[in-house]
């Protein structure tokens, strides 16, 4: 899982998830794509990825400044099980958050680690990452943007 930031093939996702060496298969829309690392932060847990698409859809970034405590949040991820490609969404709320992390009440399956969490308007708030109980963390967009260098 990752977003799309840019339209001519930027995506963000966890460095975690992205292998650092041997063979990998990217998909972009449904589609297999020619990708390369062209930045990793293993402190950050972020890797920005380059895939040779054009003319995609890109995230809308929420303001930060305007996350509340309790206020509505989705998860949405796409799960590859063998020829099957499965959406997955997930409701919960903000429980907490920082300019490091934001915590909600959502459980999930750890393969959609990297997926988005959304507001209410569908603008991104974060990157999940999910721990071993299924604990629905997010890197919030303030540090997404730091490392776009936006």
């Amino acid at each position: 899982s990752g977003l799309v930031v840019t339209s001519d093939g930027l995506i963000v996702t966890l460095s975690e998830i992205v292998p650092k060496k041997g063979n990998f298969i990217f998909f972009v829309d449904g589609k297999t794509s020619n990708w390369q690392i062209l930045k990793r932060d293993e402190e950050k847990n972020l890797a920005l990825i380059k895939v040779e698409q054009d003319n995609l859809s890109t995230v809308a970034f929420a303001d930060f400044d305007q996350i509340r405590l309790g206020q509505r949040v989705f998860l949405l991820g796409i799960i590859f099980e063998k020829t099957e490609r499965l959406e997955a969404v997930n409701e919960g709320i903000i429980k907490f958050f920082s300019s490091d992390y934001i915590s909600t009440n959502i459980f999930e399956e750890s393969v959609l680690s990297g997926s988005a969490l959304f507001n209410i308007k569908g603008e991104l708030l974060g990157l999940n990452t999910i721990d071993s109980e299924g604990k629905v963390t997010a890197i919030p967009v303030t540090k997404i943007r730091v490392f776009l260098g936006q």
